[in-house]
């Protein structure tokens, strides 16, 4: 299981990693998506709020996606959702995609399956070789993260949104907090990150926030949700740091059904500006008339074998990056006995002939 390999000297090294982002970016998408089918008045309206965004062309040629790869997924829409490390609205090359998920959504049935990929995952990126496949976004920008997503995982990905670190806390103010039962094991760790976002940011930005006392449910700000979602060192590591994300999003939309319309133009006016992407207006506006019909029927963290690997630095190497794609490509797409690409086995086997793990 994923988390298990996570050894105490790594666990502190993470700690000191203070501007870690492993949220629930998702929330985001969505959020924007429901909202937009919200307060959809007219399309002169929703084009004016879609234009408060930061978007970007970029060139397919550079994405590196196999012919036969696309051919295969052309059911599917998949959508590279990345988080980074800005707390400004920069959300280019230089940011590190601390956060990478993956929204697969089938086109005939409107199902969503969500797929966290571990930023710290040692893949291939091409120009710079194995690497954190984090790293990838820092190099070059989105397109060459979604090009290592691509190479790496079998996959056709065109599209991507990205967010950054202080989108959630506004959403979540925004919404005036969400409801949320805290467990006794969360409190140490809740209570960590309120303090990393404050000393690192809240003098900055004005915002405050309150520690978390005892075990119970309470009305969390945006600070204390988003630690809550970043939460990952209790029993069931990244398994439940996926459940608390879910947790949150549900929470969040249970909020957004009992505002107004002004209120909901508000938190439109906070959140779209801290987004990027090249998902363009019409695009998103032609998908309005499906947004409710959307489910999220699984969420899933990968790889999902991995063994520690230190040269000095830690990565967390798949074993083996084959097997794991066969396996994902299966969870995520039905597809039995899947044959991986050859870009794939040669990477696979890169990694082999580096670490020594072949099983």
């Amino acid at each position: 299981m994923p988390g298990k390999h996570t050894t105490t000297q790594n666990k502190k090294k993470r700690k000191k990693n203070k501007k870690a982002l492993k949220v629930f970016i998702i929330i985001v998408v969505i959020l924007i998506l429901i909202i937009i089918g919200v307060v959809a008045g007219g399309y002169w309206y929703i084009s004016d709020k879609l234009g408060k965004m930061q978007q970007v062309n970029i060139n397919e040629e550079d994405l590196n996606i196999n012919a036969e790869v696309d051919q295969n997924l052309s059911g599917y829409r998949n959508i590279a959702i990345f988080g980074v490390d800005s707390r400004d609205l920069d959300m280019g090359k230089g940011n590190r995609s601390d956060c990478i998920m993956i929204a697969s959504i089938n086109n005939k049935t409107k199902e969503v399956k969500l797929l966290s990929v571990y930023r710290d995952t040692y893949l291939q990126i091409e120009g710079y070789g194995l690497d954190k496949v984090t790293h990838s976004y820092s190099y070059g920008e989105a397109p060459l993260a979604l090009n290592t997503l691509n190479t790496n995982l079998d996959l056709n990905i065109k599209e991507f949104v990205t967010v950054n670190f202080n989108c959630i806390v506004d959403a979540v103010n925004a919404l005036g907090g969400i409801e949320m039962k805290i467990e006794e094991d969360e409190i140490e760790y809740i209570n960590m990150y309120i303090h990393d976002y404050l000393l690192e940011t809240g003098s900055k930005t004005g915002k405050t926030s309150q520690y978390i006392p005892k075990a119970g449910t309470y009305n969390l700000d945006g600070v204390q949700a988003l630690s809550y979602g970043r939460i990952r060192y209790t029993a069931g590591g990244d398994y439940k740091r996926t459940e608390r994300m879910r947790n949150v999003l549900t929470a969040m939309l249970k909020k957004l059904q009992t505002k107004s319309i002004g209120e909901i133009n508000s938190l439109l006016d906070q959140i779209l500006p801290n987004v990027y992407t090249n998902i363009s207006s019409g695009s998103i506006f032609s998908e309005i008339p499906s947004v409710m019909k959307y489910k999220i029927t699984n969420s899933l963290g990968w790889p999902y074998q991995v063994k520690d690997y230190t040269t000095p630095t830690w990565y967390a190497a798949p074993v083996t990056l084959e097997s794991n794609v066969v396996k994902m490509h299966e969870e995520l797409f039905g597809e039995t006995n899947y044959q991986v690409s050859d870009t794939v086995k040669n990477i696979s086997n890169k990694i082999i002939n580096k670490t020594g793990y072949s099983e």
